[in-house]
C-alpha cells in the first residue's frame, strides 16, 4: 500500500503541475508542466520508478489520441497543397540531417541520440523510441524541449514582426464528439494486440506505433468517430511527462551545459533550414510566409497548432503540414530506427 500511495502522490504532483502550467498558458502545458513538477520532485529524493505497465498505458492513449486527427476531411484537404506538403517531407529529412550532422560533427553526440534529438516533432514518439532503444534521454528531451521552448517564447514575435499576425487554452479533444465506448475498446484493444505484433517484430515503441496505427485506420474510414475523452488524453499527457522526468533524476550538472549549448545550435541550424523552406513552400502554395513558417517551424503540433489559431493564421494549412509531419515521424521514426541498429549490429558482425 505505501509503494501505490508513493505511486498515486507522484502522479498528482505531476498533474499538479501540469494544471499549473495550463493555468499559465503555456503550450503542451500538461506535458512539459508534469515533467517539471515531476523532476522537481525527484530532487526530494522520494521520487519512484513508474511501472511498465502505467508507461504502456500512457503510451496507448497517446496514440489513440493522435491517429483520432486522421479523418476523411483531413485526408482531403491535404490534396488541397500537394506542392507545399511534398516540400515539407523533404524539409523534414533536411532538417533532421542538418541537425544530426551538428550534433554529431560539432558536438561529438552519438548518432542515434543526435537523429532522436533531430527528429523535428513528435516528443512523446521520440522519448518513448528513445527509452526503448536505451539512448541519452536526457540530452534528447533537452534538445526537443529547449527548440519547443524556444519556438513558443520567440515565433510569435517573429510572425508580428513579418506582419502575417492577432489568443486558446483548451484540454486535448475539448468540444470535439466524444468516441464511443466500443470505438474507445475497438481502438484501445486492437492497439494493444497490434503493439504485441510490433513487440515480437522488435519494432520501437510497439504500443505507441500500434495504437496509432489503429487509431488513424479506424477514424480515416469513420469506423470510429470522435476523440478519446479529453480527461483521458490529458492524463496520458501527464503520464508521458512522468516518463521524460524520470530520465532527468540522476542528470548531471555537466550533462545538462553540454547538451544545452548543442541543442542551442542544433536548433539554429534545424530553424535556417525550416525558414528556407517556408519560403518555398509559401511561394508554391499561395499563402503568406507566416503562415508557412508557422507550418513548417519544428515544434509539436499542438504547441504550433494553437498559435496558429492564436495569431490569425490558417488554422486549416498549418494543422494539415504538422499533422502530416507529426504522424509521419511518429509512424517512420520507430521503424527507422530499427532497421540502423539492425544494420549496426550486422556491420559489427
Amino acid at each position: 500500500m505505501r509503494l501505490v500511495l508513493a505511486h498515486l502522490v507522484q502522479i498528482l504532483i505531476a498533474a499538479l503541475g501540469g494544471l499549473v502550467f495550463h493555468w499559465l498558458g503555456v503550450p503542451a502545458a500538461w506535458l512539459s508542466g508534469a515533467a517539471v513538477a515531476a523532476v522537481l520532485w525527484g530532487l526530494t529524493g522520494r521520487a519512484v520508478t513508474m511501472p511498465h505497465a502505467l508507461a504502456d498505458a500512457a503510451m496507448m492513449v497517446s496514440g489513440a489520441a493522435m491517429g483520432a486527427a486522421v479523418t476523411p476531411a483531413a485526408i482531403s484537404a491535404m490534396g488541397r497543397y500537394p506542392g507545399s506538403l511534398i516540400m515539407l517531407v523533404i524539409a523534414i529529412v533536411a532538417i533532421s540531417y542538418a541537425s544530426s550532422f551538428w550534433l554529431v560533427r560539432v558536438s561529438g553526440w552519438r548518432r542515434l541520440d543526435a537523429l532522436l534529438a533531430s527528429a523535428p516533432g513528435a516528443l512523446s514518439t521520440v522519448i518513448a523510441v528513445a527509452i526503448d532503444r536505451k539512448a541519452d534521454v536526457a540530452s534528447i528531451a533537452i534538445a526537443q524541449n529547449l527548440r519547443l521552448f524556444v519556438l513558443i517564447a520567440l515565433l510569435p514575435s517573429i510572425v508580428v514582426v513579418i506582419g502575417g499576425a492577432e489568443h486558446s487554452s483548451a484540454l486535448v479533444g475539448e468540444g470535439l464528439p466524444i468516441q464511443s465506448p466500443e470505438g474507445m475498446a475497438i481502438i484501445l484493444l486492437g492497439g494493444i494486440a497490434l503493439g504485441a505484433v510490433f513487440n515480437r517484430l522488435r519494432v520501437a515503441a510497439p504500443i505507441l506505433l500500434g495504437a496509432t496505427i489503429m487509431s488513424s485506420v479506424s477514424h480515416g474510414t469513420e469506423f470510429v468517430t470522435g476523440v478519446i475523452p479529453p480527461v483521458i488524453a490529458t492524463g496520458g499527457l501527464v503520464l508521458i511527462g512522468l516518463f521524460i522526468a524520470e530520465r532527468f533524476r540522476n542528470i548531471q550538472r555537466s550533462t545538462l551545459k553540454n547538451a544545452f549549448l548543442a541543442a542551442l545550435g542544433s536548433f539554429a541550424v534545424a530553424m535556417a533550414v525550416a525558414t528556407i523552406f517556408a519560403g518555398l513552400a509559401a511561394w508554391l502554395a499561395g499563402v503568406s510566409f507566416a503562415n508557412s513558417l508557422i507550418a513548417f517551424a519544428p515544434g509539436g503540433l499542438e504547441a504550433m497548432t494553437v498559435l496558429a489559431l492564436i495569431l490569425g493564421l490558417d488554422p486549416l494549412y498549418v494543422g494539415i503540414h504538422h499533422l502530416v509531419r507529426f504522424l509521419g515521424i511518429g509512424l517512420v521514426l520507430p521503424f527507422l530506427i530499427g532497421w540502423l541498429q539492425r544494420g549496426k549490429t550486422a556491420a559489427a558482425e
